[in-house]
């Protein structure tokens, strides 16, 4: 016992001169830039963040709240994810409990005969103790960095979740766009049927060419390719959320998507709160990044490789191990006892790394650099984090601004397209002006939904880019 003792002084006294900072803790210290965010407008208006809502309540359309819920607890991805950090926990409980000894029971037995002697019957029933001393800091910092791997995968598991959020709810605004479209194209067919048709009654009263009904039935018929085409992406959308939803192909239920999604909301509008410009304020640029799965991951896979730098520092400085045997035995050395008695017997051994062919030399180096390396990588994701915030704003800056002007050009054709077509009816225009104004008209309603569409990838870009839908 006294050897023992006098070890673990050694140790101790070791570990006071040359063992300083191993079990220092991690603190992120890596400068990034102040204005990571650019020049934008609102940049720092303050006020609630975007990314501090819950998705519940960004999305407040039933039945897209519905949708993303189901996706939640169905997708194969999100639940692969689960159970990624359901296993880095159980790495993470293990390395707390290599603080603990290891105890093993190994029964023994043997039969001996030397010449014409009795047979020899020796047994042992010992149980064993091992038992590893964190002097220097190797099995704490390794189960810092099994915590940093959790902290990892369960941030991990947020971008995936805030991922499938964002392209459920693209996804269904894409189905709610391709509804509006096919709305359109519909009413558009009963148009231009129409229009046909007047053409083709002046063709046989005389007042009218050959060449202006081939014209205008060639229209009509590209509305009407156009309608398939649109009623295809329909269901090619609702097979992709379905994939989302780890199902069969099924329709997908959708409210209809009003004609103001861009404006302030009126008291009376529902479902449209995410695109009332009061909630795309996105406060201080630094702290409301930190909110971001990506930033968050970068930073714990800072802290991971902090704790395998210090392991590493930790492996050249002396091992310490505790065994211990206590157990009944009647194999006494040179003779058989009967009955057995207690056998108890305690070690302590201490392993000095002295030369180990460079490999704990390389080692540390390598985790010296990787630590570096994510340094670096941390810095770059706050860079592109700022980036794709600055570009989610702009987009939704042009949206609302062009929203205006889609509205009044649909108005204005509108008219356009109502005249031509009474002209025409009085011989006072021909079939070209006729087909230009409803052409023009078609294409500033379609442009005008698919602005509508762009506006709502916009707003949901920033609240993820923010950091949102982790909640």
């Amino acid at each position: 016992m006294k050897r023992l003792s006098s070890i673990i002084a050694a140790a101790a006294v070791s570990f006071m001169l040359t063992g300083c900072g191993i079990y220092d803790k991690y603190e992120q210290k890596t400068e990034t830039p102040a204005d990571a965010f650019g020049t934008i407008q609102d940049a720092n208006a303050g006020g609630a963040s975007l990314a501090e809502m819950s998705w519940r309540e960004f999305f407040t359309d039933p039945l897209l709240q519905q949708l993303i819920e189901q996706v939640l607890a169905n997708n194969t991805d999100l639940n692969s994810a689960r159970i990624v950090v359901e296993k880095s926990e159980a790495s993470l409980t293990a390395a707390r409990l290599a603080y603990l000894p290891s105890l093993y029971f190994s029964p023994q037995g043997t039969l001996a005969k030397f010449d014409n002697n009795p047979w020899s019957k020796t047994y042992n029933l010992p149980l064993q103790l091992s038992m590893d001393v964190d002097v220097f800091g190797s099995i704490t910092n390794k189960k810092r960095a099994a915590k940093a791997v959790v902290l990892q995968a369960q941030v991990r598991e947020e971008a995936i979740r805030a991922n499938l959020i964002s392209t459920t709810a693209q996804q269904y605004y894409m189905l709610q766009l391709l509804d509006r479209q096919l709305e359109i194209l519909t009413q558009t067919d009963s148009l231009w049927n129409a229009s046909l048709e007047t053409q083709k009654t002046l063709w046989e009263n005389g007042k009218s060419y050959s060449t202006a009904v081939n014209q205008m039935e060639s229209s009509y018929l590209n509305v009407k390719t156009q309608i398939v085409d649109t009623r295809r992406n329909i269901r090619a959308t609702e097979n992709a959320i379905s994939r989302l939803l780890a199902t069969s192909p099924q329709h997908i239920e959708r409210s209809k998507w009003g004609s103001s999604a861009l404006e302030k909301k009126p008291e009376n509008m529902v479902g449209q709160r995410m695109f009332d410009p009061q909630f795309l304020k996105i406060g201080v640029p630094a702290t409301m990044l930190e909110l971001r799965p990506d930033i968050r991951m970068a930073n714990h896979a800072m802290e991971e490789a902090f704790y395998n730098t210090q392991a590493a520092r930790a492996a050249f400085f002396p091992g310490i191990t505790l065994t211990g045997t206590a157990g009944w035995t009647n194999s006494a050395g040179s003779m058989v006892v009967n009955p057995g008695k207690l056998l108890l017997s305690a070690v302590g051994s201490l392993t000095q790394p002295i030369f180990a062919r460079g490999k704990l030399k390389a080692n540390l180096k390598i985790n010296q650099l990787t630590q570096e390396d994510l340094q670096k990588k941390y810095v770059q994701t706050v860079i592109d984090a700022g980036n794709q915030v600055n570009e989610a704003m702009a987009d939704c800056q042009a949206a609302r601004e062009k929203y205006a002007y889609y509205r009044r050009q649909v108005e204005v054709l509108f008219d356009a397209y109502t005249g031509t077509h009474e002209l025409m009816d009085n011989g006072k225009a021909n079939y070209l002006e006729v087909l230009t104004a409803q052409e023009s008209l078609l294409n500033a309603q379609l442009s005008e939904a698919s602005n509508m569409y762009k506006g709502a990838q916009a707003v949901i870009a920033l609240y993820i880019a923010l950091g949102g839908g982790t909640k």
